[in-house]
């Protein structure tokens, strides 16, 4: 019983970790849907981020519940490593990981902490500046202010640097974490051949698609 209830206890863990991560998602390509406009249209990027930035809705209600799901998606990521480390103490002799599994699936713990450092670095960058504009120094609103923030943001190498570097390891994290949340939700029928090969393009497309509007704004300007 004791152990039907530890393995019951773990599913529940590992679902819980999928739905978090298909929540992110969805703001995941929200976020760069909002970010390509500003290759295109300084007016349009302007508009969608002071909508983003003055909408209560997003910023009252959306807004925590996102910085939660991030918060509980990464410390339930860690919490399941150690788990699955420690239910194995002593190491194989030999280990072939790599002939049973790919290496983003082997190392979804490195490349999650890497996201979740990158994470730091954007909240530093976009987020925390964002607060202290409205919230501290109570400044009054400059709709056209985003875009300009945004560009000064990619000026340095060394920063665009990171940020390109950060989007490949989530590249590496999203092709196995994508369909890993369908299997671990139990998501298995004829539409599985279908999302799978859905979250192999959402892998490559939009964490690249990030790059690309990185690397544009730093040649551009």
């Amino acid at each position: 019983m004791a152990k039907s209830s530890v393995l019951s206890s773990s599913i529940a863990k590992k679902v819980a970790m999928a739905l978090s991560g298909l929540f992110l998602i969805s703001f995941l390509a929200l976020h760069f849907g909002m970010n390509l406009t500003s290759v295109f249209s300084e007016e349009t990027f302007n508009a969608c981020s002071h909508f983003m930035g003055y909408n209560p809705l997003i910023q009252f209600v959306m807004q925590p519940i996102l910085v939660a799901g991030v918060i509980f998606h990464f410390v339930m990521g860690f919490v399941l490593d150690f788990k699955n480390r420690a239910a194995r103490p002593i190491p194989y002799a030999k280990n072939n990981g790599a002939a049973n599994a790919s290496w983003a699936s082997r190392n979804m713990i490195i490349s999650g902490a890497v996201v979740l450092a990158f994470l730091g670095l954007h909240f530093y960058d976009f987020w925390f500046p964002e607060m202290v504009y409205k919230y501290v120094e109570s400044n009054p609103e400059e709709p056209t202010r985003y875009y300009e923030e945004l560009v000064h943001k990619f000026e340095s190498p060394i920063r665009t640097g990171i940020y390109c570097i950060s989007f490949l390891l989530l590249s590496l994290h999203l092709w196995h974490g994508f369909n890993s949340s369908f299997q671990s939700v139990g998501f298995n029928n004829k539409f599985s051949k279908a999302l799978h090969k859905l979250g192999y393009a959402f892998a490559i497309i939009v964490p690249f698609g990030f790059i690309f509007i990185a690397l544009f704004h730093h040649f551009n300007h």
